[in-house]
């Protein structure tokens, strides 16, 4: 009989007990169980028929993701990773583990916490009152009033708010980094200024989000401040071994709501 494919969410330690009910992915969501290869150990399901990226299989694999997380330190796969067989899956675990096992390691009692700023869109009288050249750009459209004008004040605006919150979310962004094991740069996102994600011990995770509320506040004339998390560290998990773990790339999955 032809070996079944996995559907791969996460490795940890071989020792983890699952918490009781563990679903994942599917209609109905599958449940879960741990595949033993030494110390470690992946967790995984049998892949649910015609396999897409709907809503709510997205929101399946994250939440099992978390509840992992809430427990044990986890190397969390990202969504479709599908393995052709139960051996293949124990090849790779093998293959990887010294790097694994540092990983999980490091993950122990961590979180993810993901910062993002964005200009404060009710900025602009602030900006005009502080910044001379804008101020006098505006004063110009004003008198002599053009579309070309128009064009410049509404650029060096968008500029000028822009550098004032990266200027604020950069103090923000220090003070998390005081907090935080590591700190990585996320890839650029429309209309933000910042993107960046935190190593955090979860005793932290309260005072990270106390200090971002608080800053929030007195900065929400130079920067609107989002923070996320806690997450699954997908930051903080060496790419090309997470990719690998499951000794086959991801299926194509097609996205549906």
């Amino acid at each position: 009989m032809a070996p079944s494919p996995l559907y791969v969410y996460a490795v940890v330690n071989a020792g983890l007990v699952l918490p009781l009910d563990l679903r994942g992915v599917g209609r109905p969501p599958a449940p879960v169980r741990l595949l033993p290869a030494g110390e470690l150990a992946a967790v995984v399901s049998d892949v649910p028929p015609d396999l897409r990226a709907r809503r709510r299989d997205l929101t399946g694999h994250q939440d099992l993701l978390l509840a992992l997380c809430a427990v044990a330190p986890v190397l969390p796969m990202r969504f479709g990773m599908v393995a052709d067989s139960a051996e293949t899956v124990r090849r790779a675990l093998d293959a990887a583990a010294s790097t694994h096992l540092a990983t999980l390691r490091r993950l122990d009692r961590r979180t993810e916490m993901n910062l993002k700023a964005m200009p404060a869109q009710g900025g602009v009288a602030a900006l005009v009152r502080e910044d001379p050249s804008v101020r006098r750009l505006a004063a110009d459209v004003r008198r002599h009033p053009s579309y070309e004008g128009n064009v410049r004040l509404g650029s060096s605006i968008a500029e000028g708010l822009a550098r004032r919150a990266a200027q604020a979310a950069e103090g923000v962004a220090q003070e998390l980094a005081a907090l935080a094991d590591e700190c990585v740069q996320g890839g650029e996102v429309p209309g933000c200024v910042l993107n960046t994600s935190y190593l955090l011990p979860r005793a932290h995770t309260e005072r990270c989000r106390e200090l971002v509320d608080r800053r929030a506040a007195e900065l929400r004339d130079r920067v609107e401040l989002r923070l996320t998390g806690p997450l699954p560290c997908y930051s903080f998990v060496p790419r090309e071994g997470s990719r690998a773990t499951a000794g086959a790339a991801p299926r194509p999955v097609a996205v549906r709501s």
